[in-house]
């Protein structure tokens, strides 16, 4: 099996799309934990606000297996690909992690750049997996949030009734 990590956000009827990804995630891998759930003000342009968790989960399906599910649960949340990088989002799930995958992989980038780039990544990774280390950095999770400059980005914990558990 190997360990998967994944970041969920959504900025358009956000409860109800993240809530409905995490049942469709929970039947497509194994042992699903979550981080808490962050909200924060949209980035790159003016829009409601977002909110983020981070997931780890294990599987046995491939790299390009494993984006290609996360590509379809996109789209069947309502996700318009014609939209501009920065704008509003049913839903986004990008792979953080793969393992112990570093560099291209089946065209991802992995650990995906965002990991050390935004809080709403970083932060909820580093509950998650805080002694693990960033191949990169060389610096643990836990160390890379702690030495993050968090005026850059401002979030905030929200209280969720969503942490998943196996069906």
């Amino acid at each position: 099996m190997t360990t998967l990590a994944l970041s969920i956000g959504s900025n358009i009827d956000a409860e109800s799309n993240i809530r409905a990804a995490l049942d469709a995630l929970n039947l497509e891998f194994e042992n699903i934990r979550n981080s808490t759930t962050y909200e924060s003000q949209a980035i790159g342009f003016d829009g409601d606000n977002f909110l983020n968790l981070v997931i780890l989960a294990d599987t046995d399906k491939g790299l390009d297996e494993v984006a290609a599910i996360l590509k379809r649960l996109e789209d069947q949340l309502g996700r318009d690909r014609r939209q501009a990088r920065f704008s509003g989002r049913t839903m986004d799930i990008d792979i953080l992690l793969y393992g112990n995958e570093s560099g291209m992989c089946c065209g991802i980038e992995l650990p995906r750049p965002e990991v050390t780039e935004n809080a709403y990544v970083l932060q909820p990774l580093s509950e998650l997996l805080p002694d693990a280390v960033h191949p990169a950095t060389g610096l643990s999770y836990r160390n890379l949030w702690q030495d993050y400059d968090k005026s850059k980005q401002q979030l905030w914990a929200i209280e969720t009734d969503w942490p998943v558990e196996a069906p």
